[in-house]
């Protein structure tokens, strides 16, 4: 059986539609299958309408968080909820085309038991998310180690690699990196990023920072060995500005010292400031991991099957 998980956030439009579209190819291909849908506390309908539908779908089970957790969390408990052989994580706004899902379905019943899906084209996007998305996948990539500047969370798991993600037990998971870092028979599909029916996207600039932040911190440590380099750069640079300092006392030409002290103190200051920033960001990480929470918290789940999970 194939479970297909859709995380929702503010998607009351979008889910008759995805339960509609996904259930009518699936069962033309004959398919044997579940849709889980995720409600990650939407302040709409949402979770409404995943009841409706599970209501109308014998094959629809619907998991509500108590508050929002993020995407990372909801996909997480979609994984936990699922019973299928295999699944499949898409986005619920269809920008994910159910199409490739079938793809990724056959190259399963293969042997591969992770199907990357990775980006042809990105849509119609304005230029400043363009540029930020860019930046954004720029950075992680050479963060994480993997090229991930056409990575997505569209992906197919078999029960294997499912079970090894959630066996996992750190806090602060990257979903779309683990995916890859578990290792397992790989193999990707090209699919184009399709535009959106109904509603907008929930990525702005401020939030695609923010989750390159987090993500960044949660599975590679380059920003704290960026300190060390920061170090060295300014040690490098006050032995220059020493020797040369030295040099002009004993020639008989000693620096004026206001102007020079003033702008090191102030790159100093800075760099210091900056390196005890990265280390406080990671050691609030680490007290988040050692409190030991749990990702996320079920208030109701709907369908059969659904057992909670936390």
């Amino acid at each position: 059986m194939l479970s297909v998980v859709l995380p929702a956030y503010n998607e009351e439009k979008m889910i008759p539609k995805a339960a509609e579209v996904i259930d009518r190819l699936l069962r033309a291909e004959q398919i044997p299958y579940e849709l889980i849908f995720v409600n990650d506390g939407s302040k709409d309908r949402t979770w409404e309408e995943i009841e409706r539908a599970a209501a109308a779908n014998s094959r629809i089970v619907g998991v509500c968080f108590s508050r929002n957790f993020g995407k990372e969390s909801a996909m997480l408990a979609g994984l936990a909820t699922a019973r299928g052989d295999c699944c499949v994580v898409m986005d619920c706004d269809l920008q994910h085309p159910p199409e490739t899902m079938v793809e990724m379905y056959r190259l399963w019943e293969q042997g591969y038991e992770v199907v990357e899906g990775v980006k042809r084209s990105r849509g119609k996007e304005s230029a400043a998310h363009r540029a930020s998305a860019g930046l954004f996948y720029k950075i992680i990539s050479g963060a994480v180690g993997f090229d991930m500047s056409r990575a997505s969370d569209f992906k197919l798991l078999d029960r294997r690699a499912v079970d090894a993600l959630l066996a996992m037990p750190e806090r602060n998971v990257f979903f779309r990196a683990l995916s890859s870092w578990i290792g397992f028979r790989s193999t990707s599909v090209e699919f184009d990023v399709q535009e959106r029916t109904e509603g907008e996207s929930k990525w702005s600039t401020r939030s695609l920072i923010q989750y390159a932040v987090k993500n960044i911190v949660s599975f590679s440590t380059v920003p704290m060995q960026c300190v060390t380099v920061a170090g060295v750069l300014v040690f490098l640079f006050a032995l220059v500005l020493g020797v040369q300092s030295l040099a002009r006392y004993f020639s008989g030409h000693a620096v004026e010292g206001f102007t020079t002290v003033i702008l090191l103190i102030l790159i100093i200051g800075s760099v210091i400031m900056i390196s005890l920033g990265i280390i406080g960001y990671y050691i609030a990480k680490i007290y988040e991991e050692v409190k030991g929470r749990p990702r996320y918290l079920i208030a109701r789940v709907i369908g059969r099957g659904a057992e909670k999970q936390s």
